[in-house]
């Protein structure tokens, strides 16, 4: 095939491919954790290869950890983007690696630090700055899966044949992911964390969330910034604090006075687990690897939830990463990879950044398309979203089924552009995805016999959710694959509350 340096779209192929290239591909990925105690980053490696036209993950070595950063805030609760700014460029030049050798990974932001003022300011600073493909998130379902990942317990349940309920508890927030047969079958979030209350040497309050403002009132305790909060009164908020993670975990009947502390349906009724794990800054005290005092409640906390754990009965396992556990998997876990069976015109049309992604409800597995009713399933699911106003761009996601005869793609794609005609004319380009390997199809299809003359994005190979944000990166060179972040971005309006994630 030639070289299609001077070409306006990629279709199967890039300049300078080679078998090999094709075949294997290795990425270097960034994983940058701001949160509410801590702020860390790692670097890791990941090898992704081709089967059929999919690329799967052959394996991931972590390459690179920092240290860990005590978050810092300005006055006024802001956080200090100098300072992180400052830390996180040491970090690189200690990794030896610069921003044009980073291939993808994630920016999360987490726990008490996603619901500041700045905080979207600080994560867009960051994951444009972090190298050329890195996105953004702040949501707590995707945070719970990339713990669940980075720590270990997904693949733990797949090895030993487990129900594993891995709870991550940091500075804002717990999260609890149980895991069986290697996927996360059920998660939630709840505001329990170590620096919903912080104090000075003289036991004064220096930092009062919201959720931790409510546990003082719950427990009768007087708190309020500049106040001294003895001992006793500590110890009273932390046990409220540990009996309303245990309900969450499903060790005792939920209560309402429980209930609202949750940031996610609570877990559905089931089986004790086989094995519970910890990570985030508390499971440091938790598995004794951490003695000394942040001036906050982590000591207190892992004690009490401890004794809890211990009385319900169920095994205590220790992950393969504690407080790094959310970083690796943003690192390691949010990356997939569009195969090489795709379609990109012109070349400049990606990246894209924090498209929507609409999964319309389509029965493809019919000989005969309905033009009519593919469109209606498309208008239906985008007005559904409030999104047929086209002020941004939406990937529509389709479970391919059945052969890509003419016929088929023609009824298909046709019906693509009738449902996508309110988005497009406001000037937005056509991203579709799938699962199956004829992005490239589709998008020849589009474009050569639909006539479509606006920017055309069509991948494949991948496994999207409505509702998830994803964003489309560059080309990479050798390959003509894209890689492709999942994320879920949810950042407060001025000081609403946001449901979120940890430190």
């Amino acid at each position: 095939m030639p070289p299609q340096e001077n070409r306006e779209d990629l279709l199967f192929s890039a300049s300078n491919r080679t078998f090999n290239a094709e075949d294997e591909i290795t990425l270097t990925s960034v994983g940058i954790d701001i949160g509410s105690s801590t702020s860390h980053l790692v670097f890791s490696r990941i090898l992704m290869e081709r089967r059929d036209a999919v690329y799967v993950v052959k394996s991931r070595e972590l390459i690179f950890e920092s240290k860990l950063l005590l978050t810092p805030y300005l006055e006024g609760a802001d956080i200090h983007a100098a300072a992180l700014e400052q830390f996180f460029d040491t970090q690189y030049r200690h990794a030896n690696l610069t921003l044009e050798d980073i291939d993808a990974g994630a920016v999360i932001l987490t726990g008490v630090a996603a619901r500041r003022r700045n905080a979207r300011a600080i994560g867009d600073l960051f994951a444009q700055s972090a190298g050329k493909f890195v996105a953004l998130s702040a949501g707590d379902r995707l945070e719970t899966t990339l713990v669940a990942h980075g720590s270990g317990a997904v693949q733990l349940s797949a090895r030993e044949k487990l129900r594993v309920m891995h709870v991550d508890i940091g500075g804002g927030t717990a999260k609890i992911a149980v895991c069986v047969h290697g996927g996360i079958v059920d998660r939630t979030v709840i505001d329990v964390g170590a620096r919903l209350l912080a104090f000075d040497p003289d036991e004064r309050v220096t930092v009062l969330e919201d959720a931790g403002r409510m546990f003082a009132v719950e427990t009768g305790c007087d708190a309020g910034i500049g106040t001294i909060l003895p001992a006793e009164a500590r110890q009273a908020i932390v046990e409220r604090m540990a009996d309303c993670l245990l309900q969450a975990m499903g060790a005792t009947p939920l209560e309402n006075g429980a209930r609202r502390y949750l940031r996610l349906a609570p877990l559905d009724p089931g089986p004790p687990p086989d094995v519970v794990s910890f990570s985030g800054g508390v499971s440091e005290y938790l598995y004794n690897k951490e003695s000394a005092s942040f001036g906050d409640l982590g000591p207190m906390l892992a004690a009490a939830v401890l004794r809890r754990v211990r009385s319900w009965g169920v095994a205590i396992r220790e992950p393969i990463a504690g407080i790094r556990a959310t970083v690796i998997g943003a690192s390691q876990y949010t990356v997939q990879l569009s195969g090489s069976t795709i379609f990109v015109t012109p070349l400049s049309a990606v990246p894209l950044r924090n498209v929507t992604v609409v999964r319309p409800r389509l029965e493809l597995d019919v000989e005969e398309l309905d033009m009519a009713a593919v469109a209606g399933a498309i208008r239906g699911a985008i007005e559904e979203l409030d999104l047929a106003d086209g002020k941004h761009p939406v990937a529509i996601f389709v479970s391919w089924q059945g052969s890509a005869t003419y016929r088929r793609l023609d009824a298909f794609c046709r019906g693509l552009l009738q449902g996508l005609e309110s988005v497009m004319s406001r000037g937005q380009p056509l991203v579709l995805a799938t699962d199956a390997d004829v992005g490239g199809l589709l998008g020849m299809h589009l474009q050569h016999e639909c006539g479509l003359e606006i920017p055309i994005v069509s991948v494949d190979g991948l496994s999207l959710s409505e509702l998830d944000f994803i964003d489309i990166g560059a080309l990479l060179a050798a390959s003509g694959a894209v890689p492709v972040v999942i994320k879920s971005l949810v950042f407060p309006h001025r000081h609403a509350n946001l449901r979120s994630d940890r430190a």
